[in-house]
């Protein structure tokens, strides 16, 4: 009997799958668990399995975007009947890509290059403005007879005749003016640029799509606080100089949040509109910068990993999610995410929030910068980080407390071993 094979949702905020390429043709055999093509979803690149065994008898898209549970093959016995199944699936169509459709047939408009085709054949005027330089600038033939002369860069002259036209007197004044050839705005020849029309993938419409609706549904505001990282400077030097594990601000960083997190339940809570759940797990959300946007995989459980097991799982699903391997459980479940920008020199800026978090916490670079110390003005090394926050579930004192732990961890890391 034969199986129609649909568009399965292979994340929690999949709406549409773009088929990347098939890696079955029709009339091969096909056994339970061969990959039969790869799908871009919203989070990542993944492989289509078979769950069937059979002949691959129809592929209804061969490339493109197909909605979740859009028909998009058909696996069987070889003498069965192709149209007789998909006409009993739902009318025998499978779902359109976004090539089957042209601009003209959904706007009922003309073809634009045929619209100026047309209208450069009925105004011959029209292309003699653009053929020189001289047909550009409108002005009178004795008013460019009079600039020739004197050497003056029409295109510097500003015109009072009839649709800016340049006349004999505009060419006078800039005479007494002073305005020649000599001037320094100088005719320049400038190439014609192209604009790049840029497909949008299915992770960038994820993104704006979270994001948009996290910015506009709720109510963020921000809090940043300034912190000396002196001593996690000197924590991590001492961890190096050991040679036995590779730890990173950034590591450090999230070990801090998740210990603070511990203390402070409300910034680890989602709303739900009806109600606000605390999070019973403290699963860090890290904000990986990927070819076509940002990835966000989860470290669970942080508060009660060491440091270098952090550090070791960062490493190794970072390196996944840019080359968008990421499995979609690995990228869901988060309770609290981390924007680090300090790599780029980034001093402060402020972060999104990442559904179904509260908060996000955005880390600047640390920079060098003189600070009153004992009374003393000395160097410090210090770190701007901005708390967003969901002001729903979070209120600013709440907000605050929790910031002056993460500070309090980062300026005495010895804290995070009591």
């Amino acid at each position: 009997m034969a199986e129609i094979i649909r568009m399965p949702r292979l994340s929690d905020t999949m709406e549409e799958g773009n088929i990347i390429a098939w890696l079955k043709n029709v009339g091969d055999p096909v056994s339970p668990g061969d990959i039969l093509a790869e799908v871009e979803t919203d989070k990542a690149t993944m492989d289509l399995e078979s769950f069937f065994e059979g002949t691959l008898l129809h592929i209804g898209v061969q490339e493109g975007l197909v909605a979740v549970d859009g028909i998009i093959a058909v696996i069987g016995n070889k003498n069965e009947d192709v149209d007789a199944i998909l006409a009993s699936a739902g009318g025998g169509k499978t779902a359109p890509t976004a090539s089957e459709s042209t601009p003209q047939e959904e706007t009922g408009g003309t073809d634009t290059r045929t619209a100026q085709s047309e209208v450069k054949d009925a105004n011959p005027a029209a292309q003699a403005v653009v053929s020189s330089d001289d047909d550009r600038i409108k002005a009178s033939p004795l008013a460019k007879s009079i600039a020739k002369e004197n050497n003056i860069n029409l295109v510097n002259v500003r015109g009072s005749g009839d649709g800016g036209r340049i006349v004999k007197q505009d060419v006078e004044d800039a005479i007494e003016n002073g305005s020649s050839a000599t001037s320094s705005h100088s005719t320049v020849a400038v190439p014609s640029g192209q604009d790049l029309t840029i497909p949008v993938s299915q992770m960038r419409k994820a993104i704006a799509r979270r994001l948009g609706e996290s910015k506009f549904s709720a109510p963020h505001f921000y809090l940043t606080v300034e912190i000396n990282m002196e001593r996690s400077i000197a924590a991590r030097n001492e961890i190096k100089a050991l040679g036995q594990h590779k730890i990173s601000f950034n590591d450090i960083i999230i070990k801090a949040c998740a210990l603070a997190l511990r203390q402070h339940p409300m910034i680890n809570a989602s709303w739900t509109g009806d109600t606000i759940i605390q999070h019973g797990d403290v699963n860090m959300g890290v904000a990986v910068a990927v070819g076509e946007g940002l990835l966000v995989p989860v470290i669970n459980n942080a508060d009660y990993k060491p440091m270098h097991v952090i550090s070791e799982e960062v490493r190794e699903k970072a390196g996944r999610a840019r080359d968008k391997r990421l499995k979609p459980d690995e990228m869901q479940g988060n309770t609290f995410t981390i924007s680090n920008l300090g790599n780029f020199g980034i001093e402060e800026f402020t972060a999104i929030i990442n559904p179904p978090d509260s908060c996000i916490l955005a880390v600047g670079s640390i920079m060098e910068k003189p600070i009153v110390k004992d009374g003393q003005l000395a160097i410090g090394n210090m770190m701007k980080v901005t708390l967003s926050c969901d002001h729903r579930v979070v209120d600013g004192a709440s907000g605050a407390a929790f910031l002056k732990t993460v500070k309090a961890f980062l300026e005495n890391p010895l804290l995070m071993l009591v």
